[in-house]
């Protein structure tokens, strides 16, 4: 521990002691904000649990009915400090409703104050998760410092940066009247595109061949996707998700294309270039034709896991409804056609996008590398 203490650097033992202050400020901060709520919070103290009722559904499942008797201080508010008795219903399968335990915060609304001054009395409006948010998150931050070191950090530092244009970007749509979501999600995709690539890989060749592949195999793979649904009439996508939407909704589903494929190609495009940037580093006398052949066989073995990756990412967020759907006899075709169209379709343009982007990545790193030794 002494050793890696000495081979710090002044700016890395700052940097650590700022976040390790910032993580127990954080933690402490979020377990004792209460104050800064304007629904009133309590915390449980008590929690008798029986089962009342057991029931099935139509399709012979099993479940069953409790109810909980709760008692809980009040933490902030007129009545900060008294009891409150809450009474809650939850299943055994937990689909809308929650079994709550001693020691969990929880939001309320109250009845009333007894005239008595005995406990109040209220109900369950949802749980208090700041605190466990928080705690995933610093989670991620230490486990992607410890493995990414320096490039983990400005891997958060992107993502924060990211998270600000999206948010900036949204607003801007939503406050200004006749703006093209398009073209604010085109000028978004680049600045993530560069914001993210410069600050983890730095101001070099490999990045900027990177951010050429990325922002052309986007481009190319959004044409296409369009072009694709403009001949076919738009026929066999759902739109009901969309359907309390008061703007365009295939324009909105077009810009969620743009942006969610952005990840995955912009994996692709950074691997590319890293890969035939590094060949040639290695051997600075290969030939085009071998960089060529190389980076094909790399891009053959990322293009399955890639898709792959974005399928699963697209279809998981549809497994409830699914279950729901087919559990209450709806069949395969009409449940798929309804929840997974739209889903499907992001993942096809995506993998599409990852398609072009290795044969994009190959040739656009050459192309920087012919420059180089042109140079020389």
């Amino acid at each position: 521990m002494k050793r890696l203490v000495k081979n710090m650097t002044a700016m890395q033992l700052s940097i650590y002691a700022v976040l390790l202050f910032s993580f127990i400020g954080s933690m402490y901060f979020i377990n004792f904000n209460y104050g800064f709520y304007d629904d009133p919070i309590v915390k449980i103290t008590e929690a008798t649990t029986e089962q009342t009722q057991e029931i099935s559904d139509m399709h012979g499942n099993e479940d069953a009915l409790f109810t909980q008797q709760l008692q809980g201080d009040i933490q902030n508010g007129e009545f900060k400090g008294k009891t409150i008795e809450l009474n809650n219903e939850y299943s055994l399968s937990g689909a809308n409703d929650y079994e709550y335990h001693v020691g969990q915060d929880i939001f309320v609304f109250i009845d009333g104050a007894a005239e008595d001054g005995s406990a109040l009395a209220g109900t369950i409006d949802n749980v208090k998760r700041d605190k466990y948010v928080v705690a995933l998150t610093w989670i991620f931050i230490f486990v992607l410092l410890i493995i990414g070191k320096k490039q983990g950090f400005y891997s958060i530092v992107s993502l924060a940066l990211n998270a600000v244009i999206l948010s900036y970007a949204l607003d801007i749509y939503i406050q200004t009247e006749n703006s093209s979501l398009l073209l604010i999600s085109s000028i978004s995709i680049l600045l993530f595109t560069i914001t993210s690539l410069l600050l983890v890989n730095g101001f070099n060749e490999k990045t900027y061949a990177a951010i050429v592949s990325t922002m052309l195999g986007v481009f190319v793979a959004l044409l296409l996707a369009y072009f694709a649904i403009w001949t076919s009439g738009g026929n066999g996508l759902n739109y009901e998700e969309m359907q309390f939407l008061s703007r365009p909704y295939e324009v909105i589903f077009m810009a969620g294309l743009f942006i969610g494929s952005l990840g995955a190609v912009m994996d692709v495009g950074i691997t590319m270039s890293a890969s035939i940037f590094t060949l040639h580093e290695k051997n600075p006398d290969i030939s085009i034709e071998a960089m060529k052949t190389s980076g094909i066989e790399i891009g053959k073995d990322i293009m399955g896991t890639m898709t792959n990756i974005l399928f699963f990412v697209y279809i998981s967020g549809s497994i409830p409804m699914l279950l729901l759907y087919l559990s209450n006899g709806a069949t395969w075709p009409f449940t798929f056609s309804i929840n997974l169209s739209l889903e499907i379709a992001r993942a096809l343009a995506g993998g599409l996008g990852i398609v072009l982007t290795i044969p994009i990545g190959i040739y656009t790193s050459i192309f920087f590398i012919k420059r180089k030794r042109a140079a020389q």
